[in-house]
């Protein structure tokens, strides 16, 4: 409840930073033209998200016969959350990792790298797919859709921001002393600050999600020890494997995160530590086996 509560709150805070950019850009006018654009675009990410990010990593469908393997781990998972049997893709490449999407769990989909299913053991495996149907049960994957929706408008409208100073920064002092908008100083911080906002805004979505997915993957796997070897295995195989070509806006649908980059950019992972999970994963352990 609590986590759903935090949830709301930073979904919230995206929707106000788009209206509060809009405001700036064209005052009153502006703020509905963004509240307006934030509704539409929740409702895009509500109906079309699952079907626009299969489609950028070209993942292809499968069934039982084509993936018996795969589709069997997943059909018995499904069944022991009590969940309807998603839809299955494999997505081409080497890079190991996969995803969970979909607005409920009777229109989701899960996808697997190539590299993936040749690295992963069937316990392992078996974790990582439980790990993204707790997404898809907790309706994860729906909210994380609509919060890179929102962060992804909020720094298009930064960047529009950025140019309208540009090429029509040519206001008058007076005028921009009347406008109360904060003159070339106030536009400046938008700009800058805007996009940073809403990214940070959205990997705590993400972050907080991440570990709760950890934990209920688990259950519905029956122990902790093949998602704690499998998150294990994807760290060592991420510096030998070229990574996926993944975009920032989906980074965080994938169970480890897609994207290279280390030092100060960890402040915009969009995943806990690896180690800080399989630390969580092995004390769940251990509890149990007291």
């Amino acid at each position: 409840m609590a986590n759903l509560m935090k949830t709301g709150v930073l979904l919230a805070a995206l929707t106000v930073l788009l209206v509060l950019i809009g405001g700036g850009l064209g005052g009153q006018n502006g703020m509905i033209m963004a509240f307006g654009l934030a509704m539409v675009m929740n409702l895009g990410s509500y109906w079309f998200s699952d079907k626009i990010v299969l489609a950028m990593y070209h993942a292809q469908p499968v069934d039982e016969a084509s993936a018996p393997g795969l589709y069997r781990i997943v059909r018995n998972l499904a069944t022991r959350a009590g969940m309807p049997m998603p839809r299955v893709y494999i997505i081409p490449g080497e890079a190991p990792n996969a995803f969970a999407t979909g607005r409920n769990p009777e229109h989701a989909a899960i996808a697997c790298t190539e590299g993936i299913l040749r690295i992963m053991s069937e316990e392992e495996l078996e974790g990582v797919l439980a790990h993204e149907l707790s997404h898809v049960r907790n309706r994860d994957t729906l909210i994380m859709a609509i919060a890179a929706t929102l962060a992804g408008a909020i720094t298009y409208m930064a960047h529009m921001a950025q140019w309208a100073m540009i090429f029509g920064g040519g206001r008058r002092d007076s005028d921009e002393h009347e406008s109360g908008g904060g003159g070339v100083f106030g536009g400046l911080l938008m700009i800058v600050l805007a996009p940073i906002a809403a990214t940070l805004i959205q990997l705590a979505v993400s972050r907080s999600r991440e570990f709760q997915a950890d934990a209920t993957g688990a259950q519905i796997a029956g122990q902790p020890w093949g998602l704690a070897k499998a998150l294990e295995k994807l760290e060592m195989a991420s510096s030998k494997v070229e990574p996926l070509p993944a975009t920032p806006a989906t980074a965080h649908l994938f169970i480890v995160n897609p994207l290279t980059g280390g030092g100060w950019t960890t402040l915009f992972a969009t995943h806990p530590p690896i180690a800080e999970r399989v630390a969580r994963l092995r004390a769940m352990a251990r509890s149990q086996a007291r």
